[in-house]
């Protein structure tokens, strides 16, 4: 039976994927990410919880994330950005790729590229094909997930992402990857197995940097 990689989702008990690990939880034994999501930052706690990302980075942790820049909570974006800043210096140092938040700020969290040495990931892609561009002419990789089932202007986007910069998700929705695999490689007309071996190349591509 075909095995699916999962890029990013929140069931600790999931061998082949991303295991997103929520701040202070206990780190699983398959690979992981670990970071700071923009809505979990203490301002008075800052440097404390960027020590615990430092801690909790192990052999199985594949990527600095959830991370990034959210317009809609309350957390002021001038410490979002700051603390954004540092865990890319933490990518930078320990060779880890970036698995990114971002929620109406695309075009800041575009400008913070140049500031990263290792692969940038945005999850949970969702937006319009221009966005879509924009991120992929700046050298970021898009993680799709449940709204591809449905959403045909997202299936339409998903037609034009390039193969090498996909990756695909359930995050914390309740369905199966394989579902997502199906879709896919009926949106861009090739075969599960051809769809599958990409994917397992891109993560080869994210995991060298």
């Amino acid at each position: 039976m075909m095995e699916f990689f999962d890029f990013h989702h929140h069931k600790i008990n999931i061998p082949t994927g991303i295991y997103n690990v929520n701040f202070k939880a206990i780190l699983p034994e398959n690979l992981y990410s670990v970071g700071i999501h923009p809505k979990d930052i203490n301002p008075q706690g800052i440097e404390d919880q960027l020590q615990w990302v430092r801690n909790s980075i192990t052999e199985n942790c594949f990527a600095i994330g959830e991370c990034g820049l959210d317009r809609l909570i309350s957390i002021d974006q001038k410490i979002q950005e700051e603390v954004f800043l540092k865990q890319i210096e933490i990518s930078n140092e320990l060779k880890k790729p970036l698995i990114i938040h971002c929620v109406r700020k695309f075009y800041e969290v575009i400008s913070f590229r140049k500031k990263a040495e290792q692969p940038m990931i945005i999850h949970g892609f969702h937006k319009k094909q221009k966005i879509a561009e924009d991120l992929l002419d700046n050298n970021f990789y898009l993680s799709f997930g449940k709204a591809v089932l449905d959403d045909l202007s997202l299936q339409d986007t998903v037609k034009k992402v390039p193969l090498d910069r996909l990756f695909l998700e359930t995050d914390d929705a309740d369905f199966s990857i394989s579902t997502l695999y199906q879709k896919v490689s009926e949106i861009k007309n090739i075969s599960i197995e051809q769809l599958n071996r990409q994917i397992v190349e891109n993560l080869e591509t994210i995991k060298n940097g």
